[in-house]
């Protein structure tokens, strides 16, 4: 059996329990789709519980690869021996929707999660493990440290619930964090400007600057300065719900196309 590779920020899970909770919950919404996404299924412990879904894995190791056809896992066919990051998921399942899952490499937890939202209309549900900082962030209320930038931007959209705290003791190797297992379902309708790349900007820059009130942050989005005097410009970022930010959003829009 192959190592797990740090180029990859390979941890494999080695708890039996955990891989089956994790698999009842994903199998649970394949009333959704019945089509399953597993990225880095590694050694296959949670792939084997999946095997009566429609399954799909993306793994990117090809000894991992080797090892998920030599066990008899997954059939060669059901393996894209790719990067996710770099594919273009249109192909996948006939272009249906599938529920995306995994216990996610660390080191690209977070391109995982925007390459989700650009990918939105494919993907109804994802339950995944992420190190247990960035899951936080992921469904941070405003008014916290841990809510930032992504937090936004993937609420815009989705909607995520914490599953299950992980010890390091349930991979090989341990890493050197705890984990969280989280869900995030799409939502049924959001704002469309939530859309513009105006909204992605206005948050990207006030989080710039976080302990900052955007009143000052934002001034160079603006062109007319007053409606700087606005008092929800008297805040910080993290104090603004998605909500105000798109109200925020909408203001700054209105006034520079007038």
């Amino acid at each position: 059996m192959s190592k797990p590779k740090k180029q990859y920020g390979q941890h494999f899970l080695i708890n039996e329990s955990l891989c089956s909770q994790i698999a009842d919950k994903i199998l649970n919404y394949t009333t959704i789709s019945p089509h399953i996404l597993e990225l880095g299924p590694g050694q296959g412990v949670l792939t084997k519980y999946l095997s009566s879904a429609s399954l799909k894995v993306v793994e990117i190791d090809p000894d991992m690869v080797s090892h998920l056809i030599a066990e008899d896992i997954v059939a060669e066919d059901q393996i894209i021996n790719e990067d996710f990051l770099k594919v273009d998921v249109a192909p996948y399942f006939s272009g249906e929707p599938f529920i995306l899952a995994g216990n996610f490499p660390y080191n690209i937890s977070s391109q995982i999660i925007f390459k989700m939202i650009a990918n939105r209309d494919r993907i109804p549900v994802m339950i995944g493990m992420f190190q247990k900082e960035l899951a936080q962030r992921l469904i941070a209320s405003h008014g916290g440290k841990a809510y930032g930038v992504i937090s936004v931007l993937l609420q815009a959209f989705y909607t995520g619930k914490k599953l299950f705290s992980v010890s390091p003791g349930s991979f090989n190797p341990p890493p050197k964090v705890d984990s969280l297992v989280i869900e995030l379902h799409r939502k049924e309708s959001w704002d469309p400007i939530c859309e513009d790349p105006l909204f992605r900007a206005v948050v990207k820059t006030a989080f710039g600057q976080r302990r900052k009130m955007m009143r000052n942050t934002l001034k160079g989005l603006v062109k007319d300065k007053s409606l700087l005097n606005d008092p929800i410009f008297t805040k910080r970022p993290e104090q603004l719900s998605l909500e105000m930010f798109c109200s925020i959003t909408k203001q700054i829009k209105e006034q520079n196309e007038s």
